[in-house]
């Protein structure tokens, strides 16, 4: 199959690729990226992804046309090994609690898709064969399901735990022991000098390409899967070694049943990580301890149970803090909507901890931030008194509250503005309640 030219979809988006039927026995893996049915489906996870511009600044939005225009030459080019990757744009985000940066690398929207192809043709490829203790960005595996086999084999008596720390592991893969283990299932000498680019692919800071000559950018469709087939290896010794052990990315933990074992471990994996697969172990960070005292993916565990870190959880309430706050100055109804959005988003990941006594405490402490919001908003003493007396607060404390000139944050506690903002006018308003989002994920409501 070939596309020879593309059109646009009342939406915008490219599709209904025209093809030219050509019979086929056996097709090269370069002509299955480049299949049109394989390059729409990686187009709409690209656009459905949204992410931020590359280095040619080039929208979501103005791709369709751009593709319309340059698709049959791109895909020429694909198809002859002469396509040459644009540099990828460097973003800086600061990592929590001030443990330094994160560095991006966002590729322009075409990189993006073509990347996405190749995710989508190689993934059959290799997923097959991947360890079932390996769940980070694989199909139908997620953070939970590591968790989950953490929580199995505690509770089968693995009660030591080497947490392994890989240092700066996306920016230090080395090429070459990647493209050797690539190029164990992939034979196309076209592809592999393709991901061979992208791998040496600059990156682009303040104007400037600098180039790089390690390393796989957070960022990229294919960095999560050139991960796991990176660490594969490691899966494997350890398997072959008989230990129990979870990875989910570079995050990996092995439980043993002592500390003189989990020492022994840790030494012997620390080697194998250095001379096999040319990876750095942070000494720092890298450590054996009681499984009381792990902390793996945002979790702890207490025996077998399941807990949301204590780190975890005071993000939580500073994100709260942020989306409450009295001076951000947004309409009532765009704050609860993105409240409500985190909130969603925070109890889908860590509900499954079985911690629920900090909630109601909590449930009641973000009423009486927005409370607090409410009343900054109605600013002037007449309309405050009448908004509580509209929502049934007495005559009395309305007025007393209203001409107060104590501060926001006091008066929110007051009988006045509980007995006029009630709990279930928030709900009313559209505010979720923690409290239920954890029962919901919990299974109990």
């Amino acid at each position: 199959m070939t596309i020879s030219d593309t059109t646009l979809n009342p939406d915008g988006g490219v599709g209904d690729w025209r093809m030219d039927m050509q019979p086929a026995l056996d097709l090269n893996l370069m002509a299955r990226i480049v299949d049109s049915a394989n390059v729409l489906q990686a187009w709409k996870r690209v656009k459905s992804n949204q992410g931020a511009p590359g280095s040619d600044g080039m929208s979501h939005e103005a791709f369709p046309d751009y593709a319309r225009e340059h698709w049959s030459r791109i895909r020429q080019s694909l198809l002859d090994g002469t396509y040459q990757p644009s540099s990828v744009r460097r973003v800086v985000i600061a990592k929590p609690q001030g443990k330094g940066d994160r560095l991006l690398g966002v590729p322009c929207v075409l990189d993006r898709v073509i990347q996405q192809a190749i995710l989508q043709v190689l993934s059959p490829i290799f997923e097959p064969s991947f360890s079932d203790s390996s769940y980070g960005s694989r199909p139908k595996r997620s953070a939970h399901g590591a968790i989950k086999q953490a929580k199995q084999i505690i509770k089968a008596g693995y009660r030591i735990c080497v947490d392994l720390d890989i240092e700066k592991f996306f920016d230090t893969v080395q090429h070459d022991t990647l493209m050797s283990r690539i190029a164990r299932k992939v034979k196309d000498k076209g592809l592999l000098k393709l991901i061979g680019r992208y791998l040496r692919a600059g990156v682009m800071v303040e104007g400037i390409v600098q180039v790089r000559e390690w390393g796989t950018p957070q960022g990229s469709p294919l960095s999560p899967l050139f991960a796991n087939v990176l660490l594969d290896d490691l899966d494997k010794e350890l398997e072959n070694r008989g230990h129990r052990f979870v990875r989910y990315m570079d995050d990996i933990v092995i439980l043993v049943k002592s500390s003189r074992a989990g020492n022994r471990v840790m030494a012997s994996i620390c080697r194998y990580l250095s001379q096999h697969l040319k990876l750095k172990v942070n000494p720092h960070k890298t450590q054996v301890v009681k499984v009381e005292s792990l902390e793996f993916l945002g979790f702890t565990f207490r025996g077998i149970r399941i807990f949301w870190s204590n780190q975890s959880f005071a993000d939580f309430k500073h994100r709260l803090r942020g989306l409450t706050s009295r001076s951000w100055g947004v309409s009532m109804d765009y704050r609860l909507e993105r409240l409500n959005k985190y909130l969603r988003g925070w109890m889908n990941y860590y509900g499954i901890s079985q911690y629920y006594e900090p909630i109601p405490e909590l449930d009641g402490w973000l009423r009486r931030r927005l409370r607090m919001c409410y009343w900054k908003q109605w600013k002037r003493p007449r309309r405050r008194i009448g908004k509580l007396l509209a929502l049934g607060t007495s005559r009395r404390h309305a007025i007393s509250t209203g001409l107060s000139r104590k501060g926001y944050w006091r008066l929110s506690k007051t009988l006045a503005t509980h007995s006029g903002m009630t709990n279930e006018w928030f709900k009313q308003q559209g505010l979720l309640s923690i409290r239920d989002l954890w029962m919901k994920v919990q299974g109990y409501a």
